[in-house]
């Protein structure tokens, strides 16, 4: 039995005529269209200006299989930074200019705490990018982010400025602070890459995505970056105040809160005591820190807070609580 295809006239079921008399759907405004343009041009515009400044890292190392990352030039004399991460476990590194260049790499300092690197590229004259104020940014505005994800060399998408002033932890534990969290699609392979805003201007360096999930992505920002640029320029690494001590963070007896008249039931025990200075300055294994610089503290990460805000010629004084009585000690700046 052969059987037929039936085929249903949609206009007549539905009571129409021909498809002729329905009426056609108005165009958008013109002003969308001019809109729309408007985006697309600022996009292809930041692209044709950022993109000569991409590179592309990958290299050799102890490990088989580190897969590659993406790194920004931001001098013409071959200085460029990318993540940490992507640098780490490496004996030999090649950046790769968007014009297929493959050109010899090595590390000029490396800041796990901000999972930040700086590169020294074998060339010069060679397009950079210019840093822009990620301490400017408003919540909704665009960015685009610039990468190699997954080998796929001079990647682009954007996004929005999602949340400012998140906080994220280094590979060393340290939180990096003001991280910048946007929409913008990133996968592997776009560590390291340039964050963006609509003037092209470099606002931040990709380092993070959350697993499984979608338009959560995370880049340290341009005024971190700065920093951590010129402490490598001239000095080769991060130079950083410290207490020179491991610490905990512990709970508190609500006895020794009330005594003390704390506003925290927290605190930050130190376990051990590195260098004769530290030691020399008073602090012992035991001590209860409480507050550095007038500044209360509660967890590891607010002694790692303060001490990166606070400035050099500043003294660092550290108040604890020994033997059930308050101290306050005067520490020697380390590096």
């Amino acid at each position: 039995m052969t059987r037929r295809a039936t085929f249903l006239d949609v206009n007549a079921a539905a009571g129409g005529g021909s498809p002729a008399d329905k009426p056609i759907p108005p165009l958008p405004p013109a002003e969308d269209h001019e809109l729309l343009d408007a985006y697309s041009r600022a996009i292809v515009q930041v692209v044709e200006t950022v993109s000569p400044s991409l590179l592309a890292i990958s290299g050799e190392g102890r490990e088989r299989n580190l897969g590659s990352g993406s790194g920004v030039l931001v001098s013409a004399d071959g200085y460029a930074l990318t993540n940490s991460h992507v640098v780490a476990g490496r004996t030999q590194l090649i950046a790769e200019t968007t014009d297929g260049d493959r050109l010899p790499a090595a590390v000029v300092g490396d800041d796990p705490s901000t999972d930040t690197a700086l590169l020294r590229v074998k060339a010069r004259d060679l397009p950079h990018a210019t840093f822009g104020d990620s301490a400017a940014l408003r919540v909704g505005q665009l960015v685009i982010a610039m990468g190699s994800p997954l080998g796929f060399h001079s990647t682009v998408s954007s996004g929005i400025v999602s949340a400012l002033g998140r906080s994220m932890r280094g590979q060393d534990g340290r939180m990096i602070e003001e991280v910048i969290q946007h929409t913008a699609p990133i996968n592997p392979g776009n560590s390291g890459g340039p964050l963006v805003d609509s003037r092209g201007r470099l606002v931040g360096i990709n380092t993070a995505v959350v697993a499984y999930s979608q338009g959560i992505g995370f880049a340290v920002p341009a005024r971190t970056l700065r920093w951590v640029y010129g402490e490598m320029l001239a000095h080769g690494r991060v130079r950083r105040r410290t207490l020179g001590v491991s610490a905990a963070t512990v709970q508190l007896p609500h006895a020794m809160v009330v005594e003390h008249d704390l506003f925290t039931d927290q605190a930050v025990r130190i376990v051990e005591v590195f260098g004769r200075r530290t030691a020399n300055d008073g602090l012992r294994a035991d001590d209860l820190l409480v507050a550095v610089n007038d500044r209360i503290v509660s967890s590891v990460d607010d002694v790692h807070r303060i001490l990166a805000q606070l400035p050099d010629a500043v003294p660092l004084v550290a108040t604890v609580i020994r033997d059930g009585q308050s101290l306050s000690i005067e520490v020697s700046r380390e590096s």
